[in-house]
């Protein structure tokens, strides 16, 4: 295939970030010196690779370029040129490379170059694009067996290039006309919604954006370019050649044919003249030439053609408006060599579609791994809420979505982003899936956390007791506080505690027993203690009322004593004095009667003796007016008191009274009056006496209801003469 200058490559990274240095001629470009240095300083590749291998008459794409395509990122130049085989082609791509060698050029009759090669370098004028130089093997081989390849070799340089060279040889005649006649063949090869009729092709502005500009070459042009004695340009001289003739014969329309496919195919057209490089003995070693051994002429003519590729040159772009990029063309370039293969025709339309479809997808993927990014970076499972997890969903999605409006084209029916759409709710649904089962799994394990010391507790039975239920309440209430103050637990937080505290629902239950069961025997016991201990201080309290009782029972056997000596004493004393009264009346009457008997009055007890007084009855003297003197209780004479009432002698100054109780005024012969005062005084004593047994019996009453011992009192009362008190009809 290539040449000993054109070795292989084994690994991309053999070819990629080379520090190329330019080795062209300085003068070649004087006014892009610096330019075309810095282009080589950053060149990617150091050869060119072969893009599609022609073997067997049957294309295959090298894996090896298809990994150079893959890398390249920056819009890209594409520049390809076709021409029949030994006419200089890779010549001039070597020089738009600003190298002398690269592709293979040939000295001989055979033909050098196979298939397509492909040759990336930085674009010298256009920073962060990507010139791709398209050298493709000769047409009109002889060795080949069928001239057909030739023509799917044209439109696949065609298809693929934003800049098409067409280099030929001297001049443009008909045979040059005639080899582009092989467009003719490509209105059924590049099929764009084409119509039997070429004037009505649809959608012409695609067609026209799609295909690339057109630089015809003359290579050793001899002929002077000059028309009616006037001068032209190369660019007249092209267009003068396609004209069309006027007629509607058959010939006519064979010629103008594939002039009106050239310019319909090619509005943008341009012609370069290149003189012979030197004479014919150098052309052999025209690679390793250096620019002063070439004619000047040449030099000027190459100098003008690579400035006007390097400045009028756009972007190969697809129909919409789509920039091609390494990975696109790399696509393109499947796409129209396996439609070849196949057999099939390579449909610009069907080539779109179906980048637009690997382009459309790539584009979802891309958005995806976008979204994929933003979520891992944002998102920290489990969210708090739900709320803040669709809020990141909903950011990430905006901007996955901006992704894939940036790189997708021709989705018309927003298949894709409808797809994209899809699979980002199916990424939510996702995140809500993993949210539930990173909450779930957290707080399965933060409860285990917490609530583990409960359960070893109740393993160990620190709760089955009296009230254990309400301290494992109590504890479980404090548990849940704790866990509730744990913070990104997630939205399962609730649902996770409450399904295990429905878990542990018959741990509960069995405490809750345990506790009733332990509570009642503990009752029961406490009852029978409290019993108990009723029981001792109820014997400790008749003990104690015992010995109160018997305390006051002997206090008041003192005090009952002691007063019954009282009441003795004071009954000896009221006797004596009764005595003593006694004695007192008896004298008293005894000096009455000695008194009466020494004057000669009646002695007490005797009827009185009146004086007979016949002419007065006895109502008569009882009305008579009482003698001065008498006492008041005498009624008069008929009380038969009036002789013994005798006027009280003065007690004389210094002496006792004789009779107490006696009024002044009585009349100490008064019996009557005596025997009265002596019967109070004795009433008196009475009543005092009873009062005091009363009041004695009342307080011996009081002892008895105290100490409830009426058998001690009865003697006591029975001693004192007041038992009758205590007798049934009392």
């Amino acid at each position: 295939m290539l040449g000993e200058h054109m070795p292989m490559f084994s690994r991309q990274n053999d070819f990629l970030g080379l520090n190329t240095r330019y080795s062209g001629p300085a003068h070649l470009f004087p006014c892009r010196q610096s330019n075309v240095l810095d282009m080589a300083s950053e060149i990617l590749m150091a050869e060119p690779v072969c893009l599609i291998e022609n073997t067997s008459e049957q294309f295959m794409v090298n894996e090896e370029a298809v990994q150079i395509l893959l890398a390249v990122t920056q819009p890209m130049v594409v520049v390809a040129i076709v021409g029949l085989y030994r006419t200089g082609k890779s010549y001039l791509m070597n020089k738009l490379a600003g190298k002398k060698q690269g592709f293979s050029v040939g000295s001989t009759v055979q033909s050098h170059t196979k298939g397509i090669w492909m040759w990336c370098v930085p674009h010298p004028e256009k920073p962060e694009h990507t010139l791709v130089l398209l050298d493709t093997e000769g047409l009109a081989d002889v060795e080949k067996v069928d001239n057909k390849n030739d023509t799917q070799i044209f439109a696949l340089a065609i298809l693929v290039s934003s800049v098409f060279v067409y280099n030929t040889m001297n001049k443009i005649d008909q045979g040059a006309v005639d080899l582009l006649n092989d467009v003719t063949e490509l209105t059924d090869l590049l099929k764009v919604r084409t119509s039997p009729d070429l004037d009505e092709v649809e959608d012409t502005a695609d067609l026209v954006s799609f295909f690339p500009d057109l630089v015809w070459t003359l290579r050793d042009f001899y002929l002077c370019l000059e028309t009616d004695g006037q001068l032209i340009t190369a660019d007249e001289y092209l267009e003068n050649s396609l004209k069309l003739k006027e007629g509607t014969d058959q010939r006519t329309q064979a010629y103008n044919f594939p002039r009106k496919c050239i310019k319909k195919f090619f509005p943008t057209r341009k012609c370069f003249i290149f003189d012979l490089p030197t004479n014919q003995k150098k052309l052999a070693q025209l690679q390793i030439l250096h620019d002063d051994e070439l004619e000047c002429e040449f030099v000027q003519q190459m100098q003008e053609f690579c400035s006007y590729i390097f400045s009028h040159s756009m972007i190969k772009t697809l129909p919409g408006g789509i920039k091609v990029n390494g990975p696109r063309l790399e696509n393109l370039v499947m796409t129209y060599v396996n439609a070849i293969n196949r057999g099939d025709l390579p449909c610009i339309e069907n080539s779109v579609l179906t980048l637009a479809q690997v382009e459309n997808t790539a584009a979802v993927q891309k958005a995806i791994a976008h979204y994929d990014q933003q979520m891992s970076q944002k998102v920290h499972l489990p969210t708090e809420t739900l709320q803040e997890l669709l809020d990141l969903h909903t950011a990430s999605q905006r901007e996955a979505i901006e992704v894939f409006m940036k790189d997708s084209f021709k989705d018309m029916d927003q298949k894709f982003q409808k797809e994209l759409e899809t699979l980002l709710d199916a990424k939510h649904d996702a995140f809500c899936k993993r949210n539930l089962e990173a909450s779930s799994d957290l707080c399965s394990a933060l409860l285990q956390d917490i609530f583990g010391p409960l359960e070893e507790a109740v393993k160990q039975g620190t709760y089955s007791k009296p009230g254990g239920y309400n301290l494992y309440l109590q504890k479980t209430e404090e548990l849940k506080a704790e866990y509730y103050q744990k913070p990104r637990k997630g939205i399962q937080a609730e649902e996770a505690l409450q399904k295990y505290l429905k878990s542990k629902e018959s741990v509960s239950a069995t405490i809750l027993k345990t506790d009733q069961a332990l509570t009642a025997r503990e009752e029961k016991m406490k009852k029978a203690r409290r019993q108990a201990e009723v029981a001792r201080a109820e014997a400790e309290r008749l003990k104690a009322i015992q010995r109160e009782n018997q305390r006051l029972m002997e206090e008041q056997e003192r005090r009952h004593q002691k007063e019954v000596r009282q009441m003795e004493m004071n009954r000896a004393r009221m006797l004596q004095k009764q005595q003593r009264a006694k004695e007192r009346r008896l004298q008293i009457e005894l000096a009455v009667r000695k008194k009466d008997r020494e004057k000669g009055l009646p002695s007490v007890g005797s009827p009185p003796k009146w004086p007979p007084r016949p002419e007065l009855r006895r109502s008569e003297a009882r009305s008579q007016v009482l003698p001065p003197g008498l006492p008041r209780g005498c009624r008069g004479p008929s009380t038969g008191a009036i002789l013994h009432c005798t006027p009280r002698p003065q007690q004389r100054a210094g002496q006792e009274e004789e009779h107490p109780g006696l009024e002044a005024s009585a009349h100490m012969g008064c019996r009557h009056r005596r025997r009265r005062i002596i019967q109070e005084e004795a009433a008196m004593l009475n009543a005092k006496l009873q009062a005091e047994q009363r009041r004695l019996t009342q307080q011996i009453l009081k002892w008895h209801m105290a100490s409830r011992s009426f058998s001690i009192i009865v003697p006591h009362l029975k001693m004192m003469n007041i038992g009758t008190f205590f007798s049934p009809k009392r």
